[in-house]
């Protein structure tokens, strides 16, 4: 693994959201109060500071040096932003009520992420960055969550069934959004989608469990059952198909990429402990963790596994939670401005 350097200083800490070809780097540093800032990093960190509230986090970089992310207006509403390289901080608006979350970007500039209406649900959006977010609407319920987008504009996330279960969705322009199904269970998630329409995500299985799975050309493939064990989520895919993401085997992290065929698993302090991307150039971003802190970091997606002698990671006291069901992976630590609503499945 390879530590970044985020612009942290003594206790604070940092995490990687992202890093584009030209190695820019989005990420965030937490202080001691829990405060939490956007940042930039080329070739010296960047402040990218907030919309007048006191924190912000960044959420995706595209290879433009574009990023996204969710900060706080002077009103401490949560509101979707997007950083042109090199321009100010733009709020993209909301679908008629006061919050919205800005999730990922691609290479023209087009935003995905989630905004509430005027009667309180929260919709997946889509966005151009420079006009108002446009709603992409459900699959039959009330709510919607997007969480990734592709160079073609394709959205994929999670939306609500009549019944209120949420299952993962795929969104392609012209077209109405698309239940992907799941594998077998009530629920399912999407997290990211590749440029060729490899979808990733976590879904419920018939014995209630929750596996990382990959779905292609209709069909989801089960990524967890080549783990064997535990509940696993997927997180992100690369344009060469391979996937990263983490599995929960009651209190330790691992974390798992799977890439021509093979899956290759870390045990609890071997691997990332939070796994956030994977780029077109075979890096996978996070976190470690260590003493209770995180810091940003690195690993190539080959990186052999350390032998596990089945001892549990020390480094649990800092709870990773992964909620699935607004099709995004959030990390549930003091966070205030990361938690997302979210409500059983």
């Amino acid at each position: 693994m390879a530590e970044l350097t985020l612009g942290a200083r003594g206790t604070e800490q940092s995490i990687a959201v992202d890093i584009n070809a030209r190695g820019q780097m989005a990420g965030i540093i937490e202080q001691d109060n829990g405060r939490q800032r956007a940042i930039l990093y080329d070739k010296r960190p960047i402040e990218l500071g907030t919309l007048g509230g006191s924190d912000g986090f960044t959420r995706d970089i595209n290879n433009e040096g574009d990023v996204v992310g969710t900060a706080q207006n002077a009103n401490g509403y949560w509101r979707a932003f997007v950083v042109r390289h090199g321009e100010r901080m733009q709020d993209l608006g909301t679908l008629g009520g006061n919050s919205s979350y800005g999730a990922a970007i691609n290479d023209k500039g087009q935003v995905a992420g989630f905004a509430d209406t005027s009667d309180g649900y929260y919709r997946a959006f889509l966005s151009d960055g420079e006009h108002a977010p446009r709603d992409l609407g459900t699959l039959g319920g009330k709510i919607s969550y997007a969480a990734g987008i592709n160079h073609h504009g394709d959205v994929v996330g999670t939306a609500a069934l009549p019944d209120g279960y949420r299952h993962a969705f795929l969104y392609k322009a012209g077209a109405s959004m698309q239940d992907i199904g799941t594998l077998g269970g009530r629920s399912s998630s999407a997290s990211a989608i590749n440029d060729k329409g490899v979808i990733v995500g976590a879904s419920e299985t018939a014995d209630r469990r929750w596996h990382a799975f990959a779905w292609e050309q209709g069909k989801m493939s089960d990524l967890g059952a080549l783990i064997g064990y535990g509940d696993s989520f997927a997180t992100a895919v690369n344009n060469a198909g391979h996937v990263v993401g983490s599995i929960r085997v009651g209190d330790e992290r691992r974390s798992f990429v799977y890439r021509d065929g093979r899956m290759i698993v870390h045990a609890g302090g071997h691997g990332l402990y939070l796994v956030n991307a994977i780029n077109n150039n075979e890096l996978v971003i996070g976190a470690r963790s260590a003493s209770n802190k995180f810091y940003a970091s690195t690993m190539v997606s080959n990186q052999a596994p350390v032998e596990d002698h089945g001892a549990q990671d020390l480094l649990t006291a800092i709870a990773l939670v992964l909620i699935t069901t607004v099709g995004v992976v959030v990390y549930k630590r003091r966070y205030r401005g990361i938690s997302l609503p979210a409500s059983p499945v």
